[in-house]
């Protein structure tokens, strides 16, 4: 599907796609009424997310490969990377394995999987969460599974692709 023709759109959202760039969202603007949301979830996502940055990006990772969304694991990868999560705890987001990862690594796999299996945590869940996580983490942890679900189904059923980006 081919994006939306920039000077179509609102001025406030042309605004704000100046400097989001990336090709989700740019497609997101074909829904001019919520983009704007989507785009301040987004940066939220990824500037005010009290979990810590590699934990973050590794339950990102696991919703990525759960959702086989090729663009989502391009660029998390590479953020994933850069806050210093290692080699085998990327490669354990394809897998769900998680030997060789530390505790609080392999949790956070645990806990991702039930989310995007059961949609929920029970309570053994939540005690093992907050042996390593505070509740303010833990809330963000939820709310970042179930944002990169919505965004992995954006990015499948547009089939989004990372042509033409920069990076």
């Amino acid at each position: 599907m081919d994006f939306p023709d920039t000077r179509t759109l609102p001025s406030a959202l042309q605004e704000a796609l100046s400097t989001h760039s990336a090709n989700v969202y740019r497609m997101v603007a074909h829904s001019p009424g919520l983009a704007p949301s989507f785009l301040s979830m987004a940066d939220a996502m990824l500037q005010a997310n009290s979990l810590p940055m590699a934990l973050r990006e590794l339950a990102i990772l696991r919703v990525g490969h759960i959702y086989a969304a090729p663009y989502e694991i391009h660029h998390h990868e590479r953020f994933a990377r850069a806050v210093g999560l290692g080699e085998t705890a990327i490669a354990a987001a394809a897998t769900g394995t998680s030997a060789g990862l530390g505790t609080e690594e392999a949790a956070i796999l645990t806990l991702t999987d039930r989310l995007l299996i059961a949609h929920t945590l029970d309570d053994a869940d939540r005690k093992r969460a907050l042996e390593f996580l505070t509740v303010t983490q833990l809330a963000d942890l939820v709310l970042t599974v179930g944002f990169y679900q919505l965004v992995c189904n954006f990015l499948n059923a547009f089939e989004v692709t990372t042509a033409g980006e920069p990076f």
